[in-house]
């Protein structure tokens, strides 16, 4: 008998579209988003890492197999960049985040935020003691500005929700993030539920909270796999 052929798995995909910079994001599996500098260069980076993102899911339990080849990507979405999308990073909300979230979604969301969490946690304590590798003008943040950075885009998110965090003032940085991931967790049940308001008390545009996950799982995921590649630990 020959070999077993892996099975196609599809995948529905939007792209973000801008001037110098795509994004490609699998619509039903938020943080596994890719950038490229066209359609296809991000289709094959999402395909690159389809691995990786089934790993970050598999210890919390959550079956996911990515896809092989880009014949099993179906792109059904397109979406127009701005400025943020060229600076690398997504922007643009697809229309599938715009609908409600039940409660099996709610938690389904929950356990995949709280992998994306645990992987991050995993990805510092590996690079723990080891030099990240600098970019080539010898910039970049270490190990610790990157786990502030993570912690206070967390916190910047929760206001895209117009929720105030509960949590006062932590001492560290551990506290910090424990309170802050609490504050995520509390926010998004409120968001799902309708108990938020539509607009932020000066007028400015609230996320979705299907939009609240994409763009909180991709933050973490993105800069845990950085920490990977600058720390050598990439696969």
């Amino acid at each position: 008998m020959g070999e077993r052929q892996p099975t196609l798995n599809k995948i529905d995909v939007y792209l973000e579209i801008g001037k110098k910079r795509t994004f490609a994001g699998a619509l039903e599996w938020p943080g596994w988003c890719r950038s490229g500098r066209d359609e296809n260069a991000a289709v094959q980076a999402l395909i690159e890492y389809g691995p990786r993102y089934e790993r970050v899911l598999r210890h919390a339990g959550i079956e996911f197999q990515g896809p092989y080849e880009s014949s099993a990507i179906t792109v059904v979405e397109r979406l127009e960049g701005n400025a943020t999308t060229d600076f690398s990073a997504p922007d643009a909300v697809p229309s599938l985040d715009l609908r409600p979230i039940d409660h099996d979604e709610l938690q389904r969301f929950q356990t995949l935020l709280s992998a994306c969490w645990q992987a991050f946690d995993r990805g510092v304590k590996q690079a723990y003691g080891k030099e990240l590798r600098k970019g080539p003008r010898g910039g970049g943040r270490d190990l610790e500005e990157i786990s502030q950075h993570v912690l206070g885009s967390a916190r910047s998110y929760l206001a895209r929700l117009a929720w105030k965090p509960k949590s006062g003032e932590a001492q560290d940085l551990s506290e910090g993030i424990l309170q802050t991931r609490e504050d995520v967790s509390e926010a998004l049940a409120a968001a799902a539920l309708g108990e938020l308001p539509a607009r932020g008390p000066r007028g400015g545009t609230i996320w979705a909270p299907r939009y609240f996950v994409r763009r909180m799982a991709w933050h973490i995921l993105d800069h845990l796999w950085e920490i990977e590649a600058r720390a050598g630990q990439s696969r």
